[in-house]
């Protein structure tokens, strides 16, 4: 069965940037991207912010947002780690390069879909 495609409260873009949980999302995105330069933390923050407030969100059209940032957190430690425990053995380098590739566009795509108003 096709999940139900969540739409907007208000479909107006710009009515849309006061919604709180929308800004939220932003605000984790932001924290997402912000975590390869501060090595992680942000992103640890972000996640938690995610953990917190997915109550709020719950049948919502954030939710998908929120639950695709977590997945992205935690999918993102994982071969973070399995690349980290590898660079001995060479092949963790192209691990690491390859999650972070991943990482940057899970939070491109996601950040553009919540910029249209739209889940991912």
């Amino acid at each position: 069965m096709a999940e139900q495609e969540h739409i907007p409260a208000t479909p107006d873009p710009i009515a849309q940037r006061s919604d709180p949980a929308r800004n939220l999302a932003v605000l984790v995105y932001i924290l997402q991207a912000l975590s390869f330069f501060v090595g992680g933390i942000t992103g640890l923050a972000g996640v938690i912010i995610n953990y917190v407030k997915l109550d709020d969100v719950r049948n919502t059209w954030i939710e998908r947002h929120f639950r695709w940032q977590i997945r992205t957190f935690w999918i993102g430690l994982l071969w973070t780690v399995i690349g980290i425990i590898t660079t001995p053995l060479i092949i963790g380098w192209f691990i690491l390069l390859g999650i972070s590739i991943w990482i940057i566009y899970r939070i491109v795509k996601g950040a553009l879909a919540l910029n249209e108003g739209k889940s991912v």
